[in-house]
């Protein structure tokens, strides 16, 4: 028996795939040189340490430019103090420069939603705070532009993308022109930016010289004046909405419509004496094109120079594996569709298979897959019924206030994954880590072959690809609030919640379901936020998975709470802004520690609700 499981053991050690530096992108001289090269053709600078792996956008990018023969570096967290040394030492590259701030803006990176500083960074070794400035979008760029003023900087990246146009920023309080006002750069590409960089590189070696490229979809840039047509639609300027917050509201429906149209019309906004030009999105990408992103040669693993070191960000999904993207949910406070839009692009069964090997020849994988997901992890094959009408289509969510008639919610692609990687002889247990939409699994179809496959899809995940906690996101327990976060009735998650104990009851499993939930969003009150307590307490639930709402750019709810009404609607909503209205709110998280007794009946005598106080600390449940 010992020689037989030595031979395994061998067999196991066989099968790791073994790297050497040359195998990631080069990120200093010393490495350049070593392949070779004596010049570089596009040089990238991100706020994040560099792991090549599909979920970290520097190292997407860089190997999408590598796979066009390109000659690419990637400067990983440069010191942008002192002599700019990191921004120096590669020189100057053939093509452009290459800026992100990371997979996250930069001030959510750094800062609470009471706006207090981090201590650590989970896209940084070993979680050091510190190691990127706030903005790096346009810190980099300035840098770059003041040391090589002629050679253009390409800014992408999630903190840009948002920022593209005229935004609320929290972190100053203030309303903020579209990036491309105060960073220097020449262009900005918004969204994921496979597509749009290689028709860039397309045109640029076909000698088109970078100032005179203006068409490419899915670009930002600025301009003296413009030819408009007349599909253009030209927003109110930064100016106009600085004095008067209702037309910030009006111009942040058009930005949402056209993006998450399949169809849409470019935008215009003068900001100062220049205009902001956001050309349309590319289509979303075909299947092809998205295998042919996930199929690139990432070592899937941190750079060699942070050997020994901990990158929190990479722990969380070195054995995970994305298998779409897009969502068409549409929640208020999310940013995935202002980013990667609402329809859904999903990979071929061999590519994802291809990376599951990857995956499963990792230092330290014991055969368990962390996630099989996406930005919604049951959305895998999802589309409209009718292409035509989805064309035309210019709403921000297919599936709420209810589910759209036109779309083919079949979850029996994503089934056929699961029992597919299942099979994989390195593969114990594959587990679902991303967000499940359960009122995609409750809705009534009519058609019996969605309803079936959607039956049998809950019982498989409950039953077998839940790593003892399924998280899911009601969000809130109050309609009203709901109706502004773009959220089903609570009333299905209680419906899901007995179905889950169902399941696990036959199963003879005792897994656990976690919701999450947010205080202070735009609409909700303390009273709301008293129910959402007699709510859980009544299910059980002692809530871990919380958050005070911060406002992000480019959201629907951010938009609210900043110019105080709703951009669809024009009408008022109340927003808790102040540090004291935030706390009284999230305090109702956390009605069962005895600290919070005494101030919560207070808060509540305050406002003239003790029924609330009663039921909440009585014994009545109703």
């Amino acid at each position: 028996m010992g020689v037989f499981l030595n031979s395994l053991f061998i067999m196991y050690l066989c099968s790791m795939k073994t790297y050497k530096p040359a195998d990631w992108l080069p990120t200093t001289k010393k490495e350049v040189e070593a392949r070779g090269w004596d010049y570089l053709d596009v040089i990238l600078f991100s706020g994040d340490a560099y792991v090549d792996h599909p979920s970290f956008g520097a190292a997407v990018i860089g190997r999408t430019l590598e796979s066009m023969g390109l000659r690419v570096a990637i400067v990983p967290q440069p010191d942008w103090r002192g002599d700019y040394r990191d921004f120096r030492k590669l020189g100057v590259p053939r093509l452009f420069f290459g800026v992100s701030p990371g997979a996250m803006d930069s001030m959510i990176n750094h800062y609470t939603a009471n706006k207090r500083l981090r201590s650590d960074d989970a896209y940084t070794p070993d979680r050091c705070a510190g190691m990127r400035p706030d903005y790096p979008s346009i810190v980099y760029t300035k840098i770059l532009k003041t040391l090589y003023p002629d050679i253009p900087v390409v800014l992408g990246g999630i903190e840009a993308s948002l920022r593209r146009l005229t935004h609320y920023d929290y972190w100053q309080d203030k309303l903020l022109p579209g990036i491309l006002a105060e960073s220097p750069a020449d262009l900005l590409i918004y969204g994921m930016g496979e597509l749009p960089v290689k028709e860039l590189v397309r045109r640029l070696q076909a000698g088109e010289s970078f100032d005179s490229i203006k068409n490419i979809p899915q670009t930002v840039y600025l301009a003296d004046r413009i030819e408009k047509t007349a599909g253009d639609i030209e927003l109110f300027s930064h100016e106009e909405c600085l004095q008067d917050k209702l037309k910030q509201a009006k111009n942040f429906r058009h930005i949402e419509e056209e993006s998450n149209k399949y169809e849409a019309k470019r935008l215009l906004q003068q900001t100062g004496k220049k205009i902001i030009v956001v050309n349309p999105p590319f289509p979303p990408m075909s299947e092809k094109e998205l295998d042919l992103s996930y199929d690139l040669p990432y070592t899937r693993l941190p750079h060699p120079k942070y050997k020994g070191k901990v990158i929190p960000a990479f722990e969380m999904i070195k054995f995970s594996v994305n298998i779409h993207r897009g969502c068409f949910g549409g929640c208020a406070f999310c940013t995935i569709s202002a980013h990667q839009g609402k329809f859904i692009t999903s990979r071929s069964t061999g590519s994802i298979l291809k990376e599951v090997e990857g995956v499963s020849q990792m230092p330290g994988f014991k055969g368990y897959l962390s996630d099989l997901g996406g930005p919604s992890a049951n959305m895998y094959r999802m589309k409209g019924k009718d292409e035509a009408i989805c064309r035309k289509c210019k709403k921000p969510s297919c599936i709420w206030p209810f589910v759209c008639k036109n779309m083919h919610a079949d979850h029996t692609a994503l089934l056929n994954i699961y029992k597919e990687v299942d099979k994989l002889p390195a593969i114990k247990k594959s587990f679902i880590g991303s967000g499940v939409r359960y009122d995609l699994l409750l809705h009534p179809y009519t058609d019996p072959q969605l309803q079936e496959a959607a039956r049998t899809y809950t019982e498989e995940l409950i039953a077998r690809h839940v790593s003892g906690r399924l998280k899911v996101a009601p969000e809130h327990t109050e309609d009203k609030v709901l109706q502004h976060m773009r959220k089903p009735s609570f009333r299905l998650f209680e419906q899901f919640k007995k179905v889950f104990d169902r399941i696990n009851r036959q199963q003879g499993l005792n897994q656990q379901l976690i919701p999450y939930f947010i205080s202070s969003h735009p609409g909700c009150r303390e009273e709301d936020m008293a129910q959402l307590a007699i709510c859980t307490k009544a299910l059980n639930f002692q809530l871990e998975q919380v958050q005070d709402f911060t406002p992000t750019p480019m959201t629907l709810a951010t938009e609210i709470y900043y110019t105080g009404y709703h951009p669809y609607t024009l009408e008022k909503v109340y927003t808790a802004r102040t540090k004291e209205q935030k706390l009284a709110q999230r305090q109702f998280f956390f009605w069962y520690k005895p600290e919070f007794r005494r101030q919560l009946t207070q808060s509540l005598q305050r406002l003239r609700r003790m029924d609330l106080a009663n039921r909440l600390f009585g014994t009545s449940r109703k």
